[in-house]
């Protein structure tokens, strides 16, 4: 199993990419904050895919930008060891873990991506400022390695669209590739914050799956069909307790009555918040859509 390359500097990155970009190759990037799992293997994957036999770079920094008065920044687990082994065992060929104060030098950059209106509702409304973080460090991540293709979850679904808009909104010129979510055989999304859920609440979280399913079966009334059938789910839930369910278009504006939209939860189990959504056709059946219970999702 090939070990990637590690480094901390902007100086090691530029040396670490400087041969293959020499030659033309395409660079990879998969921006992470660690902790890493198979869904972020997957995520390596979809870049290797992209990038063919140029060099796919895995950022590993825990973003204090993004985190919130009270969040989990400090207890945020930091497993290095263990995400190398996972980087080399899905064939990365760079891993980039810079301090905090290599990635932001002077301190809090005076200069900050504004996410517009959508960083304020659904994870923006919860976690002011988040998205404000998100996207300040992933341009700043696009600077640093100047990648052709980046490569993001769609379980994070809101932040994919954020960064979609940046990058289109900046002429930033990168690919962004959405790559699907990774699921527990019992449909729950992969996630960093699963390792925080008790074994009771472990069982409790595979609710917010089977309310997104639930809320696609009903799908065909429109959305607000969709959205009692998903409440409905909740209720017969223990131990979950909702933030939102709502129903969108695929960009998250308002949900068409008929058509392709985007159906999200947030909710806490224990102290843990896990997020999670599903695309979802509203109102006639579309001729190429597949069962509800057949995995489709996010990473």
């Amino acid at each position: 199993m090939p070990t990637p390359v590690l480094v901390s500097t902007r100086a090691e990155l530029v040396e670490a990419l400087a041969e293959r970009r020499g030659r033309g190759q395409q660079v990879g990037l998969v921006p992470t904050m660690g902790a890493l799992h198979e869904g972020h293997g997957a995520l390596m994957e979809t870049a290797r895919a992209a990038v063919g036999d140029g060099p796919v770079v895995v950022s590993i920094f825990v973003n204090p930008l993004q985190f919130g008065a009270g969040e989990d920044l400090d207890r945020y687990p930091r497993t290095l060891d263990a995400d190398l082994e996972l980087c080399g065992a899905h064939g990365v060929d760079v891993v980039f873990a810079p301090s905090v104060a290599e990635v932001y030098p002077g301190g809090d950059p005076q200069v900050t991506v504004e996410p517009g209106p959508l960083g304020s509702v659904l994870e923006g409304a919860t976690r002011p400022g988040h998205y404000r973080g998100v996207l300040t460090v992933v341009a700043k991540l696009f600077g640093l390695v100047r990648p052709d293709v980046a490569v993001f979850g769609q379980k994070d679904y809101q932040q994919l669209v954020l960064i979609r808009r940046m990058v289109s909104d900046l002429c930033l010129g990168v690919e962004i590739v959405g790559a699907e979510t990774v699921r527990e055989p019992d449909g729950l999304a992969l996630s960093s914050r699963n390792r925080y859920l008790s074994a009771r609440e472990r069982e409790q979280a595979v609710a917010l799956n089977r309310v997104l399913r639930r809320a696609i079966s009903d799908a065909g009334l429109g959305p607000d069909s969709a959205l009692g059938a998903g409440r409905a789910e909740l209720r017969r839930a223990n131990g979950v307790d909702l933030d939102y369910l709502v129903v969108t278009d695929p960009d998250l504006g308002p949900a068409p009555a008929q058509g392709e939209g985007r159906i999200l939860i947030a909710a806490r189990v224990g102290t843990t918040r896990l997020i999670d959504n599903l695309p979802i056709h509203l109102g006639a059946p579309s001729p190429t859509r597949t069962s509800p219970n057949d995995t489709e999702g996010d990473s």
